[in-house]
C-alpha cells in the first residue's frame, strides 16, 4: 500500500497506488498556451504564470517515466477546416484579438498541425506515450481518453498542466464523474490569473475532496512506491 501526502486526504483514497493502475496526465502544455507568440501571449496575459509549471512537471514526468507509469498528453486544437469549432468559441476568441483559426506568429491559432498547437519541447511526448487531441476544454469530451484508461486498467490520475481553472479543472470534474481517483499537483499547474489558480485548487478540497485531492510535485515524488 502506498499513498501521497495531499489535501484533504492522503491520495489515493485506498492507498492503492501502483505503476499499473496510475497515469500522469499532462494537459495542454502547448506553444499556443505557454509560448511566445501563441494564443495566450497574443491575448496579453503574463507568460510567466503559465510557464511556472514547466520545471515541476518535467521532474514528475522524469520520475514517472522511470517508474514505468503511463503518461498521457493532451492537446487542444481544431481540425484545419474548423468543422469542430463552435461559432461562439471562435467569436469569443476574436473579441480578445486572438481568433482561433486565424493566422498568427505560430501559425493558425489552435489548429491541429500548426507550430503553436505542438507540445513544448521541454515536455515533448516520447514514442509510445498516448497523445489525446481534444477540441474542447475537457479531456474526455469528443475523445477516446476514457476508453484508453479503461482498457489499460488506469484508475488513478495525476493531473498537471494548464490552465488550472479551465482545462485542468474541467478534466478533473469529468474524470471524477466517471469514477476515476484524481490528484491535481498545484505547482504543476498554472493559470493566466493567480487568484483563479488558487480558487480552482481550493474548490477541489471542499466537501472532503469533492473532485479528488491536491498535492505537490515533491509530495508525489516522495510518495511514489
Amino acid at each position: 500500500m502506498s499513498a501521497v501526502a495531499a489535501e484533504p486526504y492522503p491520495w489515493p483514497y485506498d492507498g492503492n497506488l501502483r505503476p499499473d493502475n496510475t497515469a500522469l496526465v499532462i494537459i495542454d502544455m502547448q506553444v499556443d498556451f505557454c509560448g511566445v507568440g501563441g494564443y495566450v501571449d497574443r491575448m496579453g496575459y503574463e507568460l510567466s504564470l503559465v510557464r511556472a509549471p514547466v520545471e515541476p512537471i518535467r521532474r514528475v514526468l522524469a520520475a514517472m517515466r522511470a517508474g514505468g507509469y503511463a503518461v498521457i498528453h493532451t492537446r487542444e486544437g481544431h481540425r484545419p477546416d474548423l468543422s469542430d469549432l463552435p461559432d461562439n468559441k471562435r467569436w469569443r476568441s476574436r473579441r480578445i484579438g486572438a481568433g482561433i483559426g486565424d493566422d498568427g506568429p505560430c501559425g493558425r491559432v489552435l489548429v491541429r498541425g500548426e507550430p503553436g498547437w505542438e507540445i513544448i519541447p521541454e515536455l515533448a511526448p516520447r514514442l509510445g506515450e498516448v497523445v489525446v487531441d481534444k477540441p474542447g476544454k475537457g479531456s474526455f469530451c469528443a475523445t477516446d481518453l476514457e476508453l484508453i484508461l479503461r482498457t489499460r486498467g488506469l484508475r488513478n490520475l495525476v493531473l498537471t498542466g494548464i490552465t488550472t481553472d479551465v482545462c485542468v479543472s474541467t478534466t478533473m470534474r469529468e474524470a471524477n464523474d466517471r469514477g476515476f481517483e484524481c490528484v491535481v499537483l498545484g505547482d504543476c499547474c498554472g493559470a493566466t490569473d493567480r487568484s483563479n489558480h488558487d480558487a480552482a485548487l481550493r474548490m477541489v478540497t471542499m466537501q472532503g475532496g469533492v473532485f479528488g485531492a491536491v498535492s505537490t510535485a515533491d509530495a508525489l515524488l516522495a510518495g511514489l512506491p
